[in-house]
Order: C-alpha cells, then sequence, then structure tokens
C-alpha cells in the first residue's frame, strides 16, 4: 500500500488498482512525523527514545527504514551526526577532563580535575593508523600502482578516441 501525506490534517493517496484520497490514520507517517523521529534520533542515538518523541512505534520505525530508502539514509545520517557529537564531548573530556568535587571528612570541599585515561587511550587506538597515515610518504609501490592504472587508462582511452575515429 503506498502511501504519501505530510501533515495529519492532509489527505493521504492510497495505491491499489485505483487511488484513492483518504485522511491519514494517526499511526500513519507523515513528514513531520519523520522530521521529529530522525531530530530525536540524531539527538539520543535512541531508536526508542525517537519513536516516542515522533509518536510511532519502534518495530514501524525499523519497517520504514527496511522499505524507505529516503527514510534509511536519514537514519544513517543522524546516526552518524550524534556520533560525531558524542566523540567531540568524548574527546574534550579526555583533553580537558572534568571538575570533580571532592567533600573532606571535614565537610570542607576541594574542587578538582579529573582526566578519564581510558577514553583517551581509546581514542589514540582508534586514530592511530589515520594520524600516521596523514604524515608518512606514500609508498613506492603505492606510487607505482597509481602510474600503472593510470597508464591502462589512458590506453583504454585511445583506443576508444581510435576506435570512434574510424567509425567503429
Amino acid at each position: 500500500m503506498a502511501k504519501r501525506g505530510a501533515k495529519s490534517k492532509e489527505l493521504t493517496i492510497v495505491g491499489g488498482s485505483k487511488p484513492q484520497k483518504r485522511k491519514p490514520r494517526e499511526n500513519d507517517w507523515t513528514k513531520a512525523k519523520e522530521e521529529l523521529f530522525l531530530t530525536a534520533l540524531g539527538d539520543t542515538c535512541n531508536v526508542t527514545a525517537a519513536a516516542d518523541a515522533a509518536g510511532v512505534s519502534v518495530s514501524g520505525a525499523y519497517k520504514r527504514r527496511r522499505k524507505v530508502a529516503a527514510f534509511r539514509a536519514g537514519w544513517a545520517e543522524a546516526i552518524a551526526a550524534a556520533y560525531q557529537r558524542l566523540e567531540l564531548v568524548m574527546l574534550d573530556r579526555a583533553l580537558n577532563g572534568t571538575e570533580k568535587i571532592v567533600v573532606r571528612k571535614d565537610g570542607s570541599e576541594e574542587r578538582m580535575r579529573e582526566y578519564p585515561n581510558q577514553i583517551a587511550l581509546h581514542l589514540l587506538k582508534m586514530y592511530r593508523d589515520s594520524a600516521v597515515e596523514a604524515v608518512e610518504e606514500p609508498a613506492e609501490a603505492d606510487i607505482d600502482e597509481v602510474r600503472r592504472r593510470l597508464f591502462d587508462k589512458l590506453q583504454r582511452l585511445r583506443k576508444r578516441i581510435s576506435a570512434q575515429a574510424h567509425g567503429e
């Protein structure tokens, strides 16, 4: 059943042998519900919370992701953005620490910075290879491979141009 609709007060076109218009049902996906869901998913990285925010079921969200390519792409984009934000927060926390208040036995307080080494180590492991690649010179074998591929491509282009010039 193919559906289209933007707002809950608009009519929805229902597919079949003869398309008909009808008011969307409460559980139909609308553009507004989709936007709410994707925004909440990007904010929370939590499908259940996003479904609650949009007023849809979790299973309905997964079903829509399977069937609608644009929604699937929006879902992936929302998750990627959320993970990037999370990574930035964790990196900031590893570099700048977090303030911690220590209460002594006499009731006085002391503020100190706590640096989560585990997070820093994890981030270092994740990006070690890409950081090393960024400063390393390309290997001679890699350069030779690029040259060979360019040469092969030029040869194919020459053959194609020659064939077009001879009317083949």
